[in-house]
């Protein structure tokens, strides 16, 4: 672990705050609450002297023992609030990690590395703890609701790919991409991509205590994500395409 910092807590959030990434096509819970509750935890791991990685690895280890939770224990009102609480909790981190890189000077290439491994395998995973935790707790009236899951899985594996690329292969797009970047947010947009957004599926969770309530909400999102792919998949082309023209 790094040495304690002397900057105070106030003023790490105040220096977070300024550092803070860009709020464009980020859905709405990621812009009102995500990242602010990221922000409060980088500070306090600022102060604490903690490093970006060791950010990610408290990350990881909330959000999978929440995953392991839905395919362990049967759901409970009690455990239902305490996966989505691991899980919020556990995004909020993940947000943290990226706000202190960019407070200590920049992250490294191996620090992304592990933030973006650490996020596939919570992708390839959260959807199939799902699948696990209705096979084995929930009495569906059919089994082909279990495809629900299967395909949000595949849903967001591709989601979270495409936008990752997409990103990287942009990233030499220069001023006119940098320029992008800093216009106003677009509250529509942030709409939008609100069933992209990890952290309303994070509260969900609360109901998994009630299968049919939570196969309606979680099927909801798994619509919301699968209409918002097909929408973006031609616009990431295009981009990456026009980069090369």
């Amino acid at each position: 672990m790094a040495q304690r910092t002397s900057t105070t807590f106030t003023e790490s959030v105040r220096s977070l705050r300024a550092a803070q990434k860009s709020n464009r096509g980020a859905p709405l819970y990621s812009r009102l609450v995500n990242r602010p509750l990221g922000r409060i935890f980088a500070a306090a791991a600022h102060r604490l002297g903690m490093t970006p990685n060791q950010v990610t690895g408290v990350s990881a280890l909330l959000t999978f023992t929440g995953i392991a939770l839905v395919v362990l224990v049967r759901p409970t009102p009690a455990t239902s609030v305490t996966v989505a609480v691991l899980l919020v909790l556990g995004y909020a981190l993940d947000s943290a990690d990226g706000q202190l890189a960019r407070l200590l000077g920049g992250g490294t290439p191996a620090g992304e590395w592990l933030d973006h491994v650490v996020d596939c395998a919570k992708t390839a995973t959260i959807h199939l703890s799902v699948l696990v935790s209705l096979y084995r707790f929930a009495e569906l009236p059919t089994d082909l609701l279990l495809l629900v899951p299967l395909s949000f899985s595949a849903f967001d594996a591709v989601w979270f790919f495409g936008f990752i690329l997409t990103d990287r292969l942009r990233r030499p797009g220069g001023p006119a991409l940098a320029s992008s970047e800093r216009s106003r947010p677009s509250v529509v947009r942030s709409l939008l991509a609100l069933p992209t957004d990890y952290g309303v599926l994070c509260l969900v969770f609360l109901t998994l205590a009630w299968p049919e309530v939570f196969l309606v909400a979680y099927g909801v999102l798994m619509l919301g994500t699968a209409g918002y792919l097909v929408l973006a998949l031609p616009k990431w082309y295009r981009d990456v395409a026009g980069l090369s023209s």
